[in-house]
């Protein structure tokens, strides 16, 4: 009786987030290794799933940059990046694309397996993110590299009306051409959920969060301001893979999204632990002070 009565506390202490966050998009960008172990990912998606039956509108951005670079590997087709940036020419280009949609189209799949409704947006037809060429970096020139220009929201919106999850890959198609682009897929995230009015941008990632010390988990920041993310950023304390993560936060929050997150995917159900509880596990950045230890609704 008393593990029943637990579980009925549990569901109390969510239902203010439930009323808070009801029609409200929230964008979750899920990328890196932790897409490839079925285990988290079958995690991640339930939740997502869990989000859109109790009346949330999650938005789901993924990556795909290892599983490219692996196949890549396997293809004999050699990978250079130019700071950050993954050097992309046609063939390269048809190989991310092929990847990408593939990836896009088994999350899509496994979704619908459990219970949801969602609907691969790969950019051709529906037009979703325009992009324009990425300028030359260091005088060489990247290829097929895109920088967004415009994110056409109302596909969403129809989406969300009808209550299917929107499952977006890192492409975009540009302006001129109509060629197909790789992009970043945090600063996808962050521009889809500014394009919507999102409540909440959520980054899934492979630590716990920011970590004054990478090898203490005890020293994991759980609300951090914009005016501290630069003086962290200036100290080393945000550093290698999380800068982008943390950038594209940054753009969601002066793109007007309240609140942005970055969370554990490794740990079971993270998103349903950061949304619907009181003191939430990972990471809170906001534009200013105040709000709460993490996923709070203060301010939502």
């Amino acid at each position: 009786m008393e593990d029943i009565i637990k579980k009925a506390d549990v569901l109390i202490e969510a239902l203010p987030y439930i009323q808070s966050f009801y029609d409200k998009p929230i964008v979750i960008k899920y990328g890196g290794a932790g897409m490839t172990d079925a285990a988290i990912r079958r995690n991640v998606l339930e939740d997502i799933v869990f989000m859109s039956y109790v009346g949330m509108c999650p938005i789901l951005v993924h990556g795909g940059g290892p599983t490219l670079s692996k196949k890549l590997k396997d293809l004999g087709v050699g990978t250079k990046f130019v700071q950050g940036f993954r050097v992309t020419d046609e063939k390269t280009m048809q190989i991310a694309e092929e990847e990408f949609m593939r990836i896009n189209t088994e999350i899509v799949r496994e979704i619908k397996s459990l219970g949801g409704s969602a609907m691969s947006l790969n950019g051709d037809e529906d037009g979703v993110i325009e992009v324009q060429k990425h300028g030359p970096i260091d005088g060489e020139d990247v290829g097929y590299v895109g920088d967004i220009t415009k994110v056409n929201a109302d596909v969403l919106q129809k989406m969300l009306v009808g209550d299917i999850i929107p499952v977006i890959p890192p492409l975009g198609f540009g302006t001129n051409d109509d060629h197909a682009y790789n992009i970043n897929a945090d600063q996808v995230a962050a521009e889809v959920a500014s394009a919507i009015g999102a409540l909440k941008l959520v980054v899934l990632t492979n630590v716990q969060g920011i970590l004054r010390n990478l090898d203490n988990p005890d020293t994991l920041l759980s609300h951090v301001t914009l005016a501290e993310v630069d003086t962290l950023m200036k100290s080393g304390v945000i550093a290698g893979g999380m800068i982008p993560k943390v950038k594209a936060c940054i753009k969601a929050l002066e793109g007007g999204v309240p609140k942005t997150h970055i969370l554990d995917a490794k740990i079971p159900h993270a998103l349903l632990l950061e949304i619907f509880t009181d003191k939430g596990i990972g990471t809170e950045i906001v534009s200013s002070g105040g709000g709460s230890a993490s996923g709070g609704i203060n301010g939502v």
